[in-house]
């Protein structure tokens, strides 16, 4: 470690530690009321039609429900002519298998979309041990409307809608999210949230756990961010 670290009596440890434990709660709490104003958000009602290719065949949004009322849909990084997915996206998804089953009890669906063809989708989930349902975006413009992807026209002028303003995007034709949806009872589909960027980041479990230990993410000097992840199977020993 480069910072040299205070060493003191467990007595003195248990009175910072409880100093903290204050500013830890007053966290909690203004998260809980940002939930509630996240919740409370107006909806938009989607009147296109978007269809899918999905393990279960063509399926529209309104089909992605599974006979549920709520929708989350993980935009996973994985253009139609790539190899393999994004590994900051499969980094994500290395949470997904477990929760869905929970999620499921609590009147949520939970699926990624992608524009990569089923079979390469396929592909990739079978290499890294994933069952959650994974869909095709490729022949409908669901990316595209959710700010996720780009067409070449838009990235030649160096700027894109992103994180709901226009920034430059070098990364390439894709981009990370989350939107959620609701249905009504008569099949009505709303859209009712979407994040982008940072806002992604209190999914990532792992995170959130490097956050606790002395090192934190331990990223800086890094040329970016995340320049450490790769796909699960590729750490090596």
């Amino acid at each position: 470690m480069t910072k040299k670290r205070k060493v003191v009596s467990r007595n003195e440890w248990l009175n910072a530690r409880k100093r903290l434990l204050v500013k830890e709660k007053a966290f909690t709490r203004r998260r809980d009321a940002l939930s509630r104003a996240r919740r409370a958000l107006p909806w938009v009602r989607i009147d296109k039609e978007y269809v899918f290719d999905g393990p279960d065949g063509k399926e529209s949004l309104a089909d992605l429900f599974a006979g549920r009322s709520q929708l989350v849909v993980y935009h996973f990084m994985f253009g139609p002519d790539w190899k393999v997915g994004c590994k900051s996206c499969s980094f994500w998804a290395d949470n997904f298998n477990g929760i869905v089953a929970h999620l499921s009890q609590r009147d949520v669906t939970m699926v990624a979309v992608s524009r990569a063809p089923l079979k390469k989708l396929q592909a990739f989930a079978k290499r890294l041990g994933w069952s959650f349902k994974w869909l095709s975006s490729l022949d409908n413009d669901f990316n595209f409307d959710f700010g996720v992807s780009f067409t070449p026209e838009q990235q030649a002028k160096g700027r894109v809608f992103y994180n709901f303003e226009t920034t430059s995007f070098p990364w390439g034709t894709e981009a990370p999210g989350i939107s959620v949806f609701c249905k009504d009872k008569d099949g009505t589909v709303f859209h009712t949230y979407s994040c982008y960027a940072r806002g992604l980041d209190m999914m990532n479990t792992a995170y959130h756990y490097l956050d606790l230990v002395p090192k934190g993410r331990d990223e800086a000097g890094l040329p970016a961010t995340m320049a450490w992840v790769r796909l699960r199977d590729e750490y090596g020993a």
